[in-house]
């Protein structure tokens, strides 16, 4: 729990003595904090539950489907499939976040926090299919065939609040495409440099050279890309982790042990091993899946597919894949490496680079500086088109695109000589507040996507392939003039 008079005081008695930075540090730790814990948590716990009832807990029992769905490619080869605009969206939530900050989450709330991270994506899953078929929904058709779409287009087309669509856009395309950016370019060059003396300003010339060939490149390069780097990166890392399960497979029972045994222990109290279990297990289980926080839908507005529940449960597949799946993985290295490596003096990715070099030797060390890089350079790919989304929904000019990317590649070169600590704090505070407002407007636009996903499971059963007829959903009588993509 946060003590905000004595964080308050404190905050006060950096200002007065001159120490501004270390001041505003605090001051933007205690907003996030406050709007984490408690307002964004309980939010997106509360919406995830009321819509996983709401679809019948469909987004876990259509997972099998899912799985299919995922594997079907586009009709039009000009299009991006539902397999690409998936590999957009992981590229961004499947990052460092996975390695480092599970790693965090088990140094302060023990194994327990593994599991709530598990409930967590299970419920976040509803609240994911929510948000991506509205996107799917009310998504928009470029020139040249591709689509657009997301938080900002159903903010202003469903619920008629351009100016709110106009805040979203500029606060994701900044905390996204250029604070986050520059924080993930910071996470390689400090990994390279670390692991292998290479200068920093050299691995920033080379990222932007990457960055720079790809983004240019626009939509479906960027498609192209991420369908590659995304599976190589989980693929192999899943590999190493399967070693070290099996390595270790007598201690397997012990490891699931210590997750559900901590996971329910009262042992301190409900604030003390319990509380803290459980509020670090849900806040990374939902800050790396991104469920319900307007970000996700970006991509998978892209996705040509014959209705818009498909990438629905095909973006809640996501969030069990990024959690349960990847998430897990790194949980369960560090747990396996033991209490004297988690419960230790060390922090994030020391602790998950100690956990590998006790299992495979000193080698993992360089084996997790390139999944860093892989991992966080395919999110920098993912989150500038987040930006470059909402910078279309600005129509604010036929060079306004360019002059984004090349203020995103000068974020990545200044992620990756500087100290982007404050301005990391900032959009840690604007991503609580975007995500907010994301949640509210699901509170008011859910309903279509209940009706969607009614309609689309009531022609599974007859057994139909569901093909989306805007005019057959109750729900969407109000909008039909807005559902222009699907225009028959």
């Amino acid at each position: 729990m946060i003590n905000f008079g004595q964080t308050i005081k404190q905050i006060g008695d950096l200002w007065a003595s001159g120490l501004y930075e270390k001041a505003f540090n605090t001051t933007t730790g205690l907003l996030s904090d406050t709007i984490y814990t408690y307002i964004l948590i309980p939010l997106l716990l509360a919406i995830g539950i009321y819509f996983t009832i709401k679809i019948k807990g469909g987004q876990i029992k259509n997972i099998g489907h899912a799985v299919k769905l995922i594997t079907k490619p586009s009709k039009n080869k000009n299009t991006i499939s539902p397999f690409k605009a998936f590999t957009i969206s992981a590229a961004s939530h499947i990052g460092t976040g996975n390695i480092v900050g599970v790693a965090a989450a088990i140094a302060t709330g023990g194994p327990g926090a593994v599991f709530w991270m598990w409930v967590t994506a299970l419920i976040g899953g509803a609240s994911s299919f929510v948000e991506n078929t509205l996107g799917q929904v009310f998504k928009e058709t470029n020139p040249d065939g591709t689509f657009k779409g997301g938080p900002a287009y159903y903010m202003r087309k469903a619920l008629n609040k351009p100016k709110l669509a106009i805040i979203f856009s500029v606060v994701i395309s900044i905390v996204y495409g250029i604070n986050f950016n520059a924080m993930q370019a910071n996470t390689i060059a400090a990994g390279f440099n670390s692991s292998f003396g290479i200068d920093t300003k050299i691995i920033a010339v080379l990222l932007i050279i990457l960055a720079g060939i790809i983004i240019f490149g626009g939509l479906k390069r960027i498609a192209d890309v991420t369908s590659l780097l995304v599976p190589v990166m989980a693929v192999i890392y899943m590999l190493v982790v399967l070693f070290i399960i099996i390595k270790n497979i007598g201690l397997i029972p012990h490891m699931f042990g210590l997750i559900f045994s901590n996971a329910f222990s009262l042992k301190a109290g409900f604030g003390g091993l319990f509380g803290t279990a459980i509020l670090n297990g849900i806040r990374r289980g939902l800050f790396s899946n991104e469920a319900g926080m307007g970000a996700v839908p970006n991509a998978s507005a892209v996705a040509d597919v014959s209705h818009p529940a498909k990438q629905g449960l095909i973006q809640a597949l996501g969030v069990y894949l990024d959690t349960i799946l990847v998430c897990s993985a790194t949980a369960f290295v560090v747990i396996l490496g033991g209490e004297g490596i988690y419960n230790s003096d060390l922090q994030g990715l020391q602790i998950t680079q100690a956990a590998l070099a006790n299992e495979v030797g000193s080698w993992s060390n360089y084996f997790l500086t390139f999944c860093i890089l892989m991992f966080a350079f395919s999110s920098i790919i993912g989150n500038y088109y987040y930006g470059e989304n909402n910078i279309l929904n600005l129509n604010l000019g036929k060079y306004s695109l360019n002059i984004y990317r090349s203020l995103v590649l000068i974020a990545i070169i200044l992620g990756c000589v500087g100290d982007f600590s404050v301005v990391w704090n900032i959009g840690d505070v604007f991503m609580g507040i975007m995500a907010i407002i994301n949640l509210i407007v699901l509170i008011f636009l859910g309903k279509i996507s209940v009706g969607v996903y009614n309609d689309y499971i009531s022609q599974l059963k007859v057994g139909k392939d569901p093909e989306f007829n805007p005019r057959n959903i109750e729900e969407l009588n109000p909008y039909l003039d807005q559902v222009t993509a699907w225009d028959k």
